[in-house]
């Protein structure tokens, strides 16, 4: 048992991940050795990782973020009881990628005893680095790490009445640079440090029952949140425009708490075994709380007078939310299905704030607002499917789906106050045709539509008169697959304010072909356009400008390609190529705005081939390499280009 536990603990030190996704091959005959009344099986693949990046490194962080050093690229145990009959359990098993040293690390563990319990963990590490570049002036960066873990013990899982307890973290913290305009709005920016800590714990409990033909699941959660962030500046501050002397900063302290909790209920009740009818009921409801506090103090000077400026925010917020839907299924016939599905949803947001700001102890206002916002909607819709042949079926719908917003807002400055009420309903009409379509063997062809009309959508950029069409065309054989796909969508809306509308279309187009074991080849098209056109009112020089456009177009072409060949049964290659391009607008402008103008599309170019190497060198032994080329370049921020040449090498032992 001590050389077990061994084996069971040596890999917590070790692992990485490479960029090139790391062979399927097997080492050899994977049998394992015997230990006691188990069987014992595992691997290990270890090596070391090279990069050389050209251009912005804050950018390849954002995106890649692998570097140098030796790791441990991956490692898999397996402990099966070897007749089924363990004394504490009769599976182990145990899988890891980049442990130690790289940025994306993640950590699978499951232990079961057969029909008495399974005891499921997840465990995954994630840096994530953001420069910032696009934001003011890149004094907006983050250097973070997310640590997430779930864990789940279930017993009795595979009998009718199950019952489970699960507990799961996300915690997130590291440094990061922010920036604060002081003392007014013709003061200046000045960046500053900020201690980020976050964390969001979820703890549950619930089960599973099966009788009569129906099955009955459960849960009880109770999700809890903090967010516990401060900035401080120690020291006389930088400001972000040199030009502007005006404005001095001599010290900052920011603080952000943030805690709240939601408490939640879920069941889903449904039929087991449907014979010529089937029922499915779903009903979930949340009640979250927040709390939370703005508390920073500032001091300087602006304009020649000294500054001392204290800002206080505080106050909580209530959002219940309330689903439940209900779906009926009938067969009257072989060939026809008739569903109905009823939904119903409810959210209400509701809460009230204070703000107090003290300026050289002279200035003291105070201002609440106390707002409510709920959203009420219930949605109506059935489906008939008719398979008329064998090889032609047909799919119609209609969808009836209404909703209401009411809100309230109650302002007092200094004792005047204002209360605001309001309410909008509307009601959208939808649907729906399709058919599949299967004419010869290996071929089919699926094509669905819809169609809907709202009479009062909510906000500008909502659906109101939109139609979608879609078509796919697969042939598959046992060696070759071919399918295509194209999917367009359209949406205009006006309201009193503004017009919107926007169109999306998609077509893809891949194949694989896979002659023999030895050999696979899989290729890959897919065009994505999309512009939108939405009116603007905004303040240009304290000027108010109606009748201006926001428009943006993107039309981005990514091809795919990779082909897998197995040589003299020892060694094993892999090549491929992935390239994404955006074209942008192609030329013409569609605001008066230059700012605007330069914000209308974003080209960009990325071009990635990876190559990998596996070699066979003795039954339990082989050597790994792979190597990955990045290019990625923008039009409008060419500041942001990189290239970066990574390669790895590695040993994968097995027994």
């Amino acid at each position: 048992m001590r050389r077990l536990a061994l084996l069971l603990l040596l890999p917590a030190g070790l692992w990485a991940q490479a960029t090139v996704a790391r062979t399927t091959e097997e080492v050899g005959v994977d049998r394992g050795f015997n230990f006691t009344n188990y069987n014992l099986r595992a691997s290990f693949d270890s090596g070391f990782r090279t990069a050389q990046i050209d251009g912005n490194r804050g950018k390849y962080r954002s995106d890649v973020n692998f570097g140098n050093g030796i790791r441990v690229m991956g490692t898999s145990i397996a402990v099966n009881s070897r007749e089924g009959k363990g004394k504490y359990f009769d599976e182990f098993l145990l899988n890891t990628q980049g442990l130690g040293n790289d940025p994306y690390q993640n950590v699978t563990l499951r232990m079961e005893k057969f029909r008495r319990y399974r005891y499921d963990m997840n465990w995954r590490l994630n840096d994530y680095f953001n420069p910032g570049l696009t934001i003011a002036g890149g004094q907006h960066l983050q250097n973070l790490r997310r640590r997430m873990q779930d864990h789940q013990l279930t017993l009795f899982p595979t009998g009718k009445f199950q019952f489970y307890g699960g507990f799961s973290r996300n915690v997130q913290n590291g440094p990061a640079l922010s920036t604060a305009n002081l003392f007014d709005t013709r003061g200046n920016i000045f960046p500053f440090f900020e201690n980020v800590r976050r964390e969001q714990t979820e703890y549950r409990l619930g089960g599973l029952a099966q009788a009569a033909g129906l099955k009955l699941f459960w849960q009880r959660g109770w999700e809890l949140f903090k967010e516990d962030t401060r900035g401080t500046l120690d020291e006389p501050g930088t400001p972000l425009d040199p030009t502007v002397t005006n404005t001095t900063l001599s010290g900052l302290r920011r603080d952000q708490p943030y805690h709240g909790s939601t408490p939640h209920w879920r069941v889903n009740l449904f039929t087991e075994n449907p014979t010529w009818f089937s029922v499915s009921a779903r009903f979930t409801h949340s009640a979250g709380a927040r709390n939370f506090i703005f508390d920073e103090l500032a001091s300087g000077a602006i304009r020649g007078g000294a500054r001392n400026v204290q800002t206080l925010v505080y106050g909580n917020g209530r959002r219940p939310v309330t689903s439940a839907n209900l779906t009926l299924a009938i067969f009257p016939s072989k060939t026809l299905t008739l569903t109905n599905h009823v939904a119903f949803s409810q959210s209400k947001m509701e809460g009230d704030n204070n703000i107090r700001q003290l300026t050289n102890n002279t200035l003291d206002s105070t201002i609440l607002n106390f707002q409510y916002l709920g959203v009420r909607a219930v949605t109506n819709s059935t489906i008939a499917d008719w398979a008329a042949r064998k090889w032609i079926s047909f799919q119609g719908g209609y969808q009836l789906s209404e909703r209401r917003i009411r809100s309230t807002e109650r302002v007092d400055d200094s004792g005047f106050i204002d209360l605001r009420q309001g309410e909008q309903s509307n009601r959208l009409h939808a649907a729906t045709a399709g058919f599949r379509l299967r004419p010869i063997q290996g071929l089919t062809i699926v094509a669905d539509g819809e169609i809907g009309r709202q009479n009062r959508p909510f906000l500008a950029t909502s659906e109101k008169d939109y139609h979608a069409f879609g078509a796919r065309v697969e042939y598959k054989q046992k060696l070759f697959r071919l399918a295509a796909q194209a999917r367009t969508n359209a949406n205009f809306n006006s309201i009193s304010l503004f017009s919107h509308s926007s169109r999306s279309r998609t077509y893809t187009a891949d194949a694989s072909w896979t002659p023999n074991t030895k050999f696979s080849l899989d290729l890959g098209y897919q065009k994505l356009h999309l512009d939108s056109i939405t009116g603007l009112a905004y303040f240009l020089n304290f000027t108010q400008v109606n009748g201006d456009r926001s428009y943006y177009v993107s039309n981005v072409h990514a091809i795919h390609g990779g082909a897998r060949v197995i040589l003299i049964r020892r060694l094993e290659l892999y090549a491929g190529l992935s390239s994404t391009k955006d074209t942008g607008a192609g030329g013409g402008n569609y605001s008066t705005l230059p700012a605007l103008q330069a914000a209308q599309s974003f080209p960009l170019t990325y071009v990635s081939p990876q190559l990998r190497l596996s070699v066979k060198l003795r039954e339990k032994l082989r050597w790994n390499f792979g190597y990955q080329y990045y290019d990625y370049s923008e039009k409008v921020l060419s500041q942001q280009d990189y290239r970066a040449h990574t390669a790895y090498s590695s040993v994968l032992w097995s027994f």
